[in-house]
């Protein structure tokens, strides 16, 4: 993991906002998925809320939200 001397201050920002927002995507896929049943959204739902403080590059990060977001998307219907 790189120091934080080492990252570049606007890399910090967008991660930070990458956080927030796949949080709070993660948040609406895991109360989509307690209202309806389906246990897809509330797996992926909590995965995403909880997956981005491990990650520490904010390329990474939005690389694997964007694929667990289309997983939740796809596999809603085909598993449950």
């Amino acid at each position: 993991m790189p120091r934080a001397e080492e990252i570049p201050p606007g890399w910090i920002l967008v991660a930070l906002a990458l956080n927030f927002v796949l949080s709070l995507i993660g948040m609406a896929a895991f109360a989509y998925g307690k209202k309806t049943d389906r246990l897809v959204p509330v797996f992926g739902g909590v995965v995403l809320m909880v997956y981005p403080y491990f990650v520490p590059s904010a390329a990474a990060l939005a690389m694997t939200g964007a694929v667990l977001i289309f997983a939740i998307i796809f596999l809603r219907d085909a598993l449950d």
